[in-house]
This record gives structure tokens, C-alpha cells and sequence, in this order.
């Protein structure tokens, strides 16, 4: 699985921060792939934000679930992940990354555990 990262690397203050994904050599619908985002902040550990599953449900970190939105489009086999009322502390490196739970054992929040990820975008939350 290949993906590519695209969105702003800027974002003002109470702004929305929109992220796709978009994954060539594999579907997004394949049975028990989960589909995640990931956040490293500037000096700070890397942080979990949330996945989509195959099904299309969606898991957040509860700290986030207010704010988070993770969406897909089959059709363009891309999934999307959106950030509103951002802050300077949503500065980060953002990567999304795919994770095959055919095996039972997920480890959703481990990013090394992953068998892929995106590139990383960095993200600066500044007016």
C-alpha cells in the first residue's frame, strides 16, 4: 500500500485542518484494514488521533473526539481527516498509515506497528 498525503501546511487559528489521504495499490474497503492518523508535535511524542476501519466506522481519541472527523470516499479510495477550532498546539507533523488486523492482534494506536504510512505532512497552526 502506497499513500499520499496532501492538505495545507498552514492553518489559522479556528480554522478547520483538512488532511486526505489517498492510497494506490490496495482498497480501502479491504477486510480488516484500519486506516489511521497520527500526529508528532514539535518536541513532543507521537500521538494517535483516531482510525477508520474497512467497515467505515471510526474510532477517535477521546481527548479529540470533539474536534476530529475521519470520513473516506471509496470511489477515490481516499480517507480524510478534518481538525476544527485548531490552536497552535495542533502544530505537528501529521502522517496517516494502514494497519492489517487480519492477523486479530491490532495495535491501532502503535504507529511502528503499521504496515505503512504517508510521507508526514507538517502542519503550522499560526495567524
Amino acid at each position: 500500500q502506497v499513500q499520499l498525503q496532501s492538505g495545507p501546511g498552514l492553518v489559522k487559528p479556528s480554522q478547520t485542518l483538512s488532511l486526505t489521504c489517498s492510497v494506490s495499490g490496495g482498497s480501502i474497503s479491504t477486510n480488516f484494514y484500519y486506516w489511521s492518523w497520527f500526529r508528532q508535535p514539535p518536541g513532543k511524542d507521537l500521538e494517535w488521533i483516531g482510525y477508520i476501519a474497512y467497515t467505515g466506522s471510526t474510532y477517535c481519541r477521546p481527548s479529540l473526539k470533539s474536534r476530529v472527523s475521519i470520513s473516506r470516499d471509496t470511489s477515490k479510495n481516499q480517507f480524510t481527516l478534518q481538525l476544527s477550532s485548531v490552536t497552535p498546539e495542533d502544530t505537528a507533523v501529521y502522517y496517516c498509515a494502514q494497519l492489517d488486523c487480519s492477523g486479530h492482534a491490532c495495535p491501532y494506536q502503535d504507529l511502528n506497528a503499521h504496515n505503512s504510512r504517508g510521507q508526514g505532512t507538517p502542519v503550522n497552526v499560526s495567524s
